[in-house]
């Protein structure tokens, strides 16, 4: 493969999950960007996507509300900014080990990252177009059908829903040329 090739955005999605760690080398491995014409900065660049959940989702919880009578939709701040804080911490390391990953491939200037909050599914789709990628490269946890019918596909929806094309990594850099 040649030094530089025509992409201009190419968006990684991570979850902390080691399939998307995976999937992050193999884009780095084998997808390669637009340089920058001679004139112009326009050079191409990986965009690390992080999807987080709501506050609300990724508790699960709920403070509960006020016994007796109490307002039972009331917020409580201080729930609300240690879920949010708690979130910040995951979404740092994530992205903390996908630099580190990115460092070893010495593309670390030409790396941004980006979090979002919401359905994944739909998050990374909306990402995707927002940020005219060329490809979304993401990796695939392989869920059993049963887990899968449950739980759904990240992979497989944004396979279907985004304007991009998409690769998907499963397992240790395999890319999933079927289903």
């Amino acid at each position: 493969m040649s030094e530089s090739g025509n992409l201009g955005v190419v968006v990684v999605a991570v979850d902390g999950s080691e399939e998307s760690m995976n999937a992050l080398r193999w884009a780095l491995e084998n997808l390669k960007l637009r340089s920058p014409a001679p004139d112009s900065t326009d050079a191409g660049s990986f965009i690390i996507l992080h999807v987080q959940s709501p506050p609300s989702i990724a508790t699960g919880l709920n403070p509960g509300s006020i016994p007796f009578g109490g307002p039972s939709d009331l917020e409580v701040p201080a729930f609300a900014a240690a879920i949010e804080a708690h979130q910040k911490r995951i979404t740092d390391s994530i992205f903390d080990h996908a630099l580190g990953i990115c460092s070893t491939f010495n593309v670390k200037t030409k790396v941004r990252t980006h979090v979002v909050v919401g359905d994944p599914k739909e998050k990374i789709c909306e990402t995707v177009q927002d940020l005219h990628a060329d490809v979304l490269v993401m990796g695939s946890r392989a869920f059993g059908p049963i887990k899968r019918m449950f739980l759904g596909s990240v992979s497989n929806y944004c396979a279907h829903h985004s304007e991009c094309p998409v690769t998907i990594i499963k397992g240790k850099g395999g890319v999933n040329k079927g289903n």
